[in-house]
């Protein structure tokens, strides 16, 4: 399978030279693409692309992948590495975008900010079936046992039909003393329930207030993840609201009109 890997930690981070290094020798044609530095917390957002349509790249060398293995340090977010690799800036277009392995858990809604799930779903958008992987963060990190999944995994999401991004969230442990596989829906927690706690010249603390995690479902990836499972959470990207969600009417009425329709909107 030809496959691009990506992270949002950028191309020197550890984690994706063990992930691309695991899925070569597993006999995946494998291409990094990744950012040149770190752009985590970044979604899916592609820079600022449209000024001139340049991207600016740079090729380089990571020593622990095989030889002959092209890496590409991308001047810009990780989900435009993917838009050019997608569009064979690299080589041919890819089979599978599997990107990480992230430095740290992406669960819950907070995956909406998330690098490296913005990566999968881009990937999505243009039908590749794709994979983020994270790693619960402890010391040392385990990258080798998060590799091992993704590799089991692969093969899986490859043959999905129709095409998912697989958000896959991997217990910082040895691989003997990870419980299993569990499929997760996605905890209601995330950055919103932030508050700011400080406001000191021209910076804001925020936090999490005292109670403000609501009582999680057994099921849902951050708590599973805690248990020691893998969690996987296949996501479908962008989807339009099912009919009647919102209630409209069709109008050919002059724009100037619409106004208290707009606002029955």
């Amino acid at each position: 399978m030809r496959v691009l890997v990506t992270n949002d930690d950028g191309v020197f981070a550890p984690g994706i030279a063990v992930l691309a290094d695991a899925l070569a020798a597993a006999g995946h044609d494998v291409t990094v693409v990744a950012p040149h530095v770190d752009w985590s917390g970044m979604g899916a957002a592609l820079g600022p692309v449209h000024v001139d349509g340049r991207v600016r790249y740079d090729r380089v060398t990571l020593p622990e992948l095989p030889p002959g293995t092209t890496a590409v340090a991308v001047d810009g977010p990780p989900a435009l590495a993917v838009v050019c690799g997608c569009l064979g800036g690299f080589g041919g277009r890819p089979d599978a975008v599997v990107a990480g392995i992230n430095a740290g858990a992406n669960v819950g809604h907070a995956v909406l900010h998330s690098g490296t799930v913005g990566a999968a779903l881009t990937a999505l958008a243009f039908g590749i079936p794709a994979m983020a992987v994270s790693l619960d963060l402890g010391h040392p990190l385990a990258f080798a046992t998060a590799a091992g999944v993704a590799c089991e995994l692969l093969p899986s999401v490859g043959q999905a039909r129709p095409p998912v991004a697989l958000n896959v969230n991997v217990p910082n442990r040895p691989p003997d003393d990870v419980r299993g596989m569990r499929r997760a829906g996605l905890a209601p927690a995330g950055i919103v329930q932030a508050r700011v706690v400080e406001q000191a010249g021209d910076t804001l603390q925020l936090t999490l207030p005292p109670g403000a995690a609501p009582a999680l479902a057994p099921d849902t990836d951050l708590v599973l993840l805690q248990e020691g499972w893998v969690t996987l959470t296949p996501l479908r990207g962008l989807a339009e609201a099912g009919a009647g969600a919102v209630e409209t009417t069709t109008s050919t009425a002059p724009l100037a009109t619409l106004g208290p329709m707009a606002a029955a909107i």
